[in-house]
């Protein structure tokens, strides 16, 4: 082995580990993700992709946590006949009822056409999925900087309560100790 093919396997190697050791996930392109879906087409997975990117937007997440939103989906659809059918009935309808496909759209056309659905069964369906599949991934919750719930350490009175170190100390008189 000579000494470049040594130092190229090398940074490969090292930043697999990093990837590994982090639990990051890449998304290298949208056939190695939509290959794993039992129920919606690639283009129904791509399309609800960019749906629940544009409802519940945040920058700090990336697209495998959208991702599993749409596993989500994929995995009730593949249980329940009505939700596949909602699903698919949903992104055609979505499709047909604006000039072009939904991924192509410019992000103000999206909303608008969001928007113009949001009382149907299928935006209802995807809001009410994404809200607890986003939400309630641990994941999630480091990277937009949620520490969980403070009841199994004791509540926020002791934990977190008082962490605004970049206030000035209150006066005495402003917080009395408790009886």
């Amino acid at each position: 082995m000579k000494r470049r093919e040594f130092l190229q396997k090398g940074v490969i190697v090292v930043a697999g580990a990093a990837v590994a050791v982090s639990g990051v996930a890449v998304v290298g392109n949208a056939a190695e993700w939509t290959a794993g879906l039992k129920t919606l087409n690639p283009h129904e997975g791509q399309t609800l992709l960019k749906i629940t990117r544009q409802i519940f937007p945040h920058d700090r997440l990336d697209d495998s946590d959208y991702i599993k939103v749409v596993q989500d989906l994929d995995a009730e659809g593949a249980t329940v006949p009505a939700t596949a059918k909602v699903l698919h009935d949903g992104v055609a309808n979505l499709d047909r009822s604006t000039s072009s496909k939904f991924v192509t759209m410019s992000d103000d056309d999206q909303i608008a056409a969001l928007k113009n659905i949001e009382d149907s069964q299928f935006f209802q369906k995807v809001h009410s999925t994404e809200l607890v599949s986003l939400y309630n991934n641990h994941e999630v919750w480091k990277k937009l900087g949620y520490q969980g719930a403070s009841y199994p350490i004791g509540g926020y009175l002791h934990h977190g309560f008082n962490d605004l170190n970049w206030l000035p100390e209150p006066p005495a008189s402003a917080s009395p100790k408790p009886a």
